[in-house]
């Protein structure tokens, strides 16, 4: 016979007995040598939803920490741009290099009638941009010492915008004759001189699009009116002598058929550090030895470098 206390402690081991039978293996308590047994899927997903379960976030915060520790900001260093090959021309260092030789001697037409030469010096800052763009109208397929010419006897006039716009079209062509187009540039000067009256004050626009528009005016003359009379590199002058240069030197990627596209051409490789001076540099250089006809290749620093030298 039992005692009432033996018969209460087996009816409480009975029913623990039952109960970890109804729970399966692994449903006692832990740190018995046991491993409990894995979660079913859907269990494990409905446990981790409303525990939160450690794992779950270990996995996350290691799968941050290899994130950021192999990214560049993690040591201090930023990722350097894709580096794109430019296109340059063979040998274009050393042909201006001997350019420059040739060049040293500053005698060329450009250097002594150029537009840097034409304005009067001593006139207020708006009258010299006027007389700058001036003589770039009238420089466009004239020589040098024409439009130097044409430009002393209108300043001997007076050359302001109130003065050309005063001048009849008979007494102004026969100033600036015998530059070539004389009688489209009397018409495009006197355009040209009433809009800067009525819009710019007199004055002369400060960016190459406004002067463009301007009758008679393109962007060769745009770009050195920025540089002479503002003081600003906008872009490359080219004319007959840079856009003949480039061809034959090859400083085009292909062959380019007018000024624009060859400005459009060597913009693309050229460093701008240089666009001030290559077309006082390539001008002069055609005028006495890259000519237009029967170029002096023998006299030349660069009839080795020059591809068109080689089939003369």
């Amino acid at each position: 016979m039992c005692s009432p206390q033996e018969s209460g402690m087996n009816a409480l081991s009975a029913r623990m007995l039952t109960r970890n039978r109804s729970l399966g293996p692994g449903a006692g308590p832990r740190g018995c040598g046991e491993e409990p047994a894995p979660p079913r899927r859907g269990e494990a997903a409905a446990e981790a939803r409303k525990s939160h379960s450690p794992v779950k976030r270990r996995r996350k915060a290691q799968r941050l920490c290899v994130a950021y520790e192999g990214s560049d900001s993690e040591k201090g260093e930023k990722a350097e741009p894709l580096k794109v090959p430019v296109w340059e021309p063979q040998d274009w260092q050393q042909q201006l290099v001997n350019i420059r030789a040739m060049r040293s001697k500053k005698d060329a037409p450009v250097d002594h009638l150029g537009v840097e030469h034409c304005y009067d010096s001593s006139a207020p800052p708006k009258v010299r941009r006027y007389q700058v763009l001036l003589s770039l109208m009238l420089s466009s397929q004239t020589k040098d010492q024409v439009t130097a010419g044409a430009m002393q006897r209108l300043r001997a006039q007076g050359l302001t915008v109130d003065s050309i716009l005063q001048t009849d079209d008979a007494t102004l062509g026969k100033l600036i004759y015998p530059v070539g187009f004389w009688r489209s540039k009397v018409k495009y000067i006197k355009q040209t001189s009433t809009i800067l009256q009525q819009r710019y004050g007199g004055d002369i626009p400060a960016s190459v699009a406004e002067l463009v528009a301007l009758p008679g005016v393109g962007p060769k003359m745009a770009h050195l009116a920025m540089a002479v009379a503002w003081g600003t590199v906008s872009g490359i002058a080219v004319d007959t002598h840079v856009h003949r240069i480039a061809n034959r030197l090859r400083w085009t990627k292909k062959a380019t058929k007018s000024p624009e596209e060859t400005r459009a051409a060597l913009e693309e490789w050229l460093p701008r550090e240089l666009w001030h001076e290559i077309n006082g540099l390539l001008v002069g250089f055609g005028q006495q030895t890259c000519l237009p006809v029967r170029p002096r290749c023998q006299a030349c620093l660069n009839q080795a470098l020059c591809p068109a030298a080689q089939g003369l």
